[in-house]
């Protein structure tokens, strides 16, 4: 899951990026508004939690730049105010929840997890295609009820690719969304295809059909047989 969190506190921004991380989250950051409106535009994130009072900017605008751009991103306001009127304004324009500091992080890692359950899995903790069975809390997956061990970055391309069957993924989206602002310090995909032979056969190892097509000259597509 790859979160991007908004806060000008810089001590608390931190406290939350690690654990985050230690939660096997891909994690951004950004601590005023003209940081956080530049990584909306470049990156696509599962998740946003956004501090609405920023001393360069609010963090509606921020939201309604989200709306306005169709992000899919599931958003948290966290905010010093327990007000009734920015809940209902977040709420309104877009944001799924509302969180007043202070907070554990604990809980907010747990509503990131309700969000993204229900934006992309109907908030399950499981998902199942076909004979693979994958456990979003436990980051297991199973074939034929039988596990399989994947690396972190295997388990991601496979939900990824799940989430988006039936649809055409390039290679650039696929590197945007599992490696975020790196991207730019990588110059091949020779890394990708590594991790994707690595995936494919793990699966088929395990019984697993295979699912995963490639497109030639463009990425790939996860397609039901």
């Amino acid at each position: 899951m790859k979160v991007l969190v908004i806060e000008d506190e810089i001590a608390l921004l931190a406290d939350i990026e690690k654990y985050l991380e230690v939660e096997n989250m891909m994690v951004e950051t950004a601590s005023d508004f003209p940081q956080a409106m530049s990584k909306i535009v470049d990156y696509e994130y599962d998740c946003i939690v956004i501090d609405i009072n920023l001393p360069s900017g609010s963090g509606f605008d921020i939201i309604q730049a989200l709306k306005e751009q169709k992000s899919k991103a599931g958003i948290i306001i966290i905010s010093a105010r327990d007000s009734l009127d920015d809940k209902l304004k977040g709420l309104n324009i877009g944001s799924d929840d509302y969180l007043v500091k202070p907070f554990h992080l604990s809980e907010l890692n747990a509503r990131i997890h309700a969000i993204y359950r229900r934006r992309f899995f109907e908030g399950n903790n499981t998902t199942t295609f076909r004979e693979i069975i994958i456990d979003h809390s436990a980051l297991t997956v199973t074939v034929h009820s039988n596990p399989v061990m994947l690396t972190r970055k295997e388990f991601d391309l496979l939900v990824y690719f799940i989430t988006n069957k039936n649809r055409v993924l390039s290679q650039s989206a696929i590197v945007e969304h599992l490696w975020h602002d790196e991207i730019e310090l990588i110059d091949s995909y020779n890394f990708l295809y590594t991790h994707i032979r690595n995936l494919r056969k793990k699966l088929q190892n395990s019984g697993c059909k295979n699912y995963l097509k490639s497109i030639y000259g463009i990425g790939y597509k996860w397609v039901e047989q």
